[in-house]
């Protein structure tokens, strides 16, 4: 049986992304590894927990991405602090048109300008 061991995010500046992922997540780099082309950051408390991986690409960033990270905050006001939080952190708020009429989502960019979302899960 299969399990998802990583997902993957290629970036430009690999310094940056893992700056901006490691304060945004609470993660480390997996046995303190940081290389020139490639990282794989897992949960500082070393539970289990998804790892993101982060390679240097020289693909443009895509406006509207097949795939994207949902980030999940415990209510309203835990998702507004937390984008306020990451926003902080050097994230973009994403003018996103495809919002619907009352969304329990705020899309961001990362300084990498990849698209994530963050979830308000109170909503169901």
């Amino acid at each position: 049986m299969l399990t998802i061991g990583s997902l993957v995010l290629g970036v430009s500046d690999l310094p940056r992304a893992v700056a901006f992922w490691t304060a945004a997540l609470g993660y480390v780099p997996r046995g303190g590894l940081v290389e020139e082309d490639w990282t794989v950051l897992v949960p500082a408390d070393g539970g289990g927990g998804v790892q993101l991986a982060l390679g240097l690409s020289a693909s443009p960033v895509q406006e509207r991405p097949r795939v994207h990270l949902d980030l999940y905050a415990g209510d309203a006001a835990d998702q507004a602090a937390e984008v306020e939080r990451l926003v902080a952190l050097g994230a973009e708020r994403v003018d996103w048109e495809l919002y619907p009429q009352d969304p329990d989502f705020v899309v961001l960019a990362d300084p990498e300008g990849n698209r994530f979302c963050v979830i308000d899960t109170s909503r169901g």
